[in-house]
């Protein structure tokens, strides 16, 4: 008898130990290693040219650019629109292209007394929206709506667009230009010209010089 009961607790002792190891939760796995990974492709030059840009002003530019795009459905019952609220943020370069200058822009009086010169006027040279400081806010498709996926692409570029125009509003040109101005005036003066006039195409007669 006692043999009988030693056995039945041996019994129970292995299911109950088979029964907690079940219940024991596995060890967590390791999760796999993962590398990006940017493939080297050729590097096509398509266009080569020499510039001779002086750049005068760079502003910084920040705004919000609210797209829609207002889609007609179910035989103009419906209007579903796909919309996105982009922040942008960008710089804009604006300065002279020395390139235009030409031989009648250059005048002198008396050896080493007095040049004008007169430069083409400012212009924007570039506009750039900075990556890391440009973002998504909300993206927004109702449900009839057919989502674009180029609407950030289109997004972008109003942004740039607009970030251009804003800079303009706001001076950069003549801002450019009264900076250009003063540098090519210290560069004149250092060749020993003793004064030193800078104008601008388009000028008014009798306008002050730019000095």
């Amino acid at each position: 008898m006692r043999r009988v009961l030693l056995l039945c607790a041996v019994l129970l002792a292995a299911a109950a130990a088979g029964f907690f190891l079940g219940k024991r939760s596995p060890d967590p796995q390791p999760e796999p290693e993962t590398k990006t990974e940017v493939r080297k492709t050729p590097v096509v030059i398509t266009a080569l040219r020499d510039v001779a840009r002086l750049e005068g002003a760079v502003f910084h530019v920040e705004r919000v650019v609210d797209l829609q795009e207002k889609q007609s459905k179910l035989a103009g019952l419906v209007q579903a629109k796909d919309a996105i609220l982009l922040v942008a943020a960008g710089d804009v370069t604006a300065g002279v292209d020395l390139a235009g200058l030409v031989e009648a822009d250059v005048r002198t009086e008396g050896p080493g007394e007095k040049v004008t010169i007169t430069l083409p006027r400012a212009e924007i040279f570039s506009q750039r929206l900075d990556s890391e400081r440009t973002y998504v806010h909300s993206r927004q498709t109702d449900v009839l709506a057919t989502r674009r996926e180029n609407l950030e692409t289109r997004a972008r570029q109003e942004a740039e667009r607009s970030l251009a125009a804003a800079a303009v509003e706001g001076g950069i040109l003549l801002r450019a230009e009264k900076s250009v101005a003063a540098s090519v005036t210290a560069l004149v003066r250092s060749l020993g010209f003793s004064h030193v006039e800078v104008r601008f195409r388009g000028d008014q007669p009798g306008a002050p010089a730019r000095e």
